[in-house]
């Protein structure tokens, strides 16, 4: 157990938030925040195929259900009930296909008094991975750049670094997760992707292990996009099947795992592409197919609250599952645990 510095537990003496979060963060209270990243290998039957992920960030996103629609970057977390019960069908629909549906949930979803939605989805079996607890930018290097919250109320991080906020952000939605569901987060996955990772951001990096996590899903790779509500060319949609080889498990020199995102995301096709959901369907066949004949990974990355409204009928969703159903034995759908089971394995 990690020495506790600035704070002992004693049961006699009350405890304030950040009390709480420091002792958690150093194992105070008695238990591991995370399981530990069990045996670095694959299974024989998992070893030669194409693994498929799909994703789903439990977050509100800004400009949907309208264009118009931005104060959902100041309560990121304030699910609506559209976007819960697109959650709740879309696990359904998952496990109905034999695989899995990795969430990634921001902690402000946890302070709505009914969250039984989202214990169905994890008694499916879906496992549900850190995403902060305010959205934030883990990146950050002041703290005006640390969450749009922050920037209206910047008393709430007063007396605290960058670091420290990013790190307590993290450890304060861990607790969350693990008061309301009862479970310690699977993975954990940056607000917004970056080009290179966290490749250039080792103490970032250290950080996250330090928390204790083996992997983590932070790079979206570049590509090309169009101009808005202008159908996607093939020189686009070939520049989208490149980038997948950018999108592929690797491991950091610290040894830990990044899981990339592919793409094209539903934000990059339907918030700055403004694409129709037909052309939106070609570019995941082909991203998903070529992840298939080449017996890559592949990682869609999806929100429902834009997915309930570009796509009420789970195109998307029955769309992969009916590819890998197709594929038969050369390919499955799994979590993101899996899929860095193979970064493992290649080195």
């Amino acid at each position: 157990m990690r020495s506790l510095s600035r704070i002992e537990f004693t049961p006699s003496r009350p405890y304030s938030r950040r009390d709480w979060i420091k002792l958690a963060a150093a194992g105070g209270l008695g238990f591991a925040i995370h399981p530990p990243f069990d045996q670095p290998f694959l299974r024989a039957a998992e070893a030669d195929k194409a693994l498929i992920a799909i994703t789903l960030d439990l977050e509100m996103s800004a400009n949907f259900p309208t264009r118009e629609a931005t104060h959902w970057n100041f309560e990121k977390g304030n699910l609506n009930d559209e976007t819960k019960r697109y959650s709740v069908e879309a696990s359904r629909r998952v496990k109905a296909a034999g695989g899995v549906l990795h969430f990634f949930a921001v902690g402000q979803v946890f302070e709505h008094p009914d969250v039984d939605w989202l214990k169905e989805i994890v008694a499916q079996g879906h496992p549900v991975g850190n995403h902060t607890y305010d959205h934030i930018n883990v990146t950050a290097k002041e703290l005006k750049e640390i969450q749009f919250r922050f920037q209206r109320a910047p008393w709430l991080l007063h007396d605290q670094t960058p670091a420290q906020a990013i790190r307590e952000n993290i450890v304060l939605n861990e607790l969350a997760m693990r008061s309301r569901l009862g479970i310690a987060p699977a993975g954990f996955r940056t607000p917004g992707g970056f080009a290179n990772g966290l490749k250039d951001r080792p103490d970032v990096r250290s950080m996250l292990m330090d928390l204790g996590y083996d992997w983590i899903s932070s790079l979206y790779p570049g590509h090309e996009n169009t101009e808005p509500m202008k159908e996607p060319s093939a020189a686009v949609l070939n520049d989208i099947v490149s980038a997948q080889k950018n999108a592929q498990p690797f491991v950091y020199p610290d040894g830990l795992i990044e899981v990339p995102m592919s793409p094209i995301s539903d934000i990059g096709a339907f918030r700055s592409g403004q694409w129709q959901l037909d052309w939106f369907l070609r570019a995941i066949r082909t991203g998903v197919e070529w992840a298939i004949d080449n017996r890559a990974t592949y990682d869609f990355l999806g929100h429902p609250s834009c997915l309930y409204v570009v796509d009420p009928e789970f195109k998307t969703i029955d769309l992969i599952c009916e590819l890998v159903r197709k594929a038969g034995d050369r390919a499955s759908i799994v979590d993101l645990k899996t899929i860095a089971r193979r970064a493992v394995t290649a080195r």
